[in-house]
């Protein structure tokens, strides 16, 4: 029996995007002010998050409901670890660190594997739909304020098994499908719904942690007057008319 899961979650997490989108960092991102400095620092965040979010899928992969939608093509662990080497270089890995709000994080995802690894599903649709969606939009960005090298700094958003953007669409769909397909009763998907809506929370407070650094790369006043623009965001517009809509993940 095929549930509604996909769309429960597109629901229940429409005010975590709006968040989201409204984030000091992500104004700051979408007008084009990306550091250099912040964003490595967010990459690094990024690192450890996915390291073991995608070691706990793996441990995962033949649990009953996390099976359907492990999909190892999705991994972003390596591209990471080319990212890190370009901005910190060739020792990044004795020169990054987790922030408090990363270690937080990556606590969560340890603590739901050993307890309800069936919450793997929540993060799993929050950061790699995020990726197939936003995230594609957030590359050219990112690749524009920092000026960066044609292949070099933003292998993070790049998927290699997707030639194009059709092909990044139609693996939505599977995805969606393999949601709806997962063996939970209502009780289990308001759980999942709700640690949606935790995993946007934790992503919050990773780039929280890094808005001193912009604020003091592009000046106080300009920072403020981003700020106070309030973003619509994915409860009040779609992506579609709204193109600067990137926190969603569908």
């Amino acid at each position: 029996m095929m549930s509604d899961l996909a769309s429960q979650l597109r629901e229940g997490t429409k005010q975590s995007h709006t968040l989201a989108e409204n984030t000091a960092y992500m104004k700051c991102s979408l007008k084009g002010m990306i550091q250099k400095e912040p964003f490595r620092k967010l990459i690094a965040n990024l690192y450890f998050v996915y390291r073991t979010l995608e070691a706990e899928l793996l441990r995962h992969q033949d649990h009953s409901v996390v099976d359907s939608i492990y999909f190892p093509e999705l991994n972003r662990q390596a591209n990471l670890e080319q990212d890190l080497a370009f901005y910190y270089g060739e020792n990044w890995q004795s020169e990054i660190a987790s922030s408090e709000a990363g270690k937080t994080y990556v606590a969560r995802l340890q603590e739901i594997s050993n307890s309800e690894p069936a919450l793997l599903v929540a993060h799993s649709y929050v950061r790699y739909l995020g990726d197939l969606s936003g995230g594609q939009g957030l590359k050219s960005i990112v690749r524009s304020a920092l000026e960066l090298p044609l292949d070099k700094g933003t292998r993070f958003y790049e998927f290699d098994t997707f030639a194009s953007v059709g092909e990044i669409k139609e693996f939505k769909g599977r995805y969606r499908n393999a949601l709806n397909s997962l063996p939970v009763d209502a009780q289990l998907i308001e759980k999942i719904v709700a640690e949606a809506n935790n995993a946007f929370a934790l992503n919050r407070d990773v780039m929280h942690a890094l808005e001193p650094e912009v604020k003091a790369a592009i000046g106080e006043n300009l920072f403020a007057k981003i700020i106070s623009e309030e973003k619509l965001g994915s409860t009040e517009s779609s992506s579609r008319e709204n193109p600067e809509n990137l926190a969603t993940v569908e």
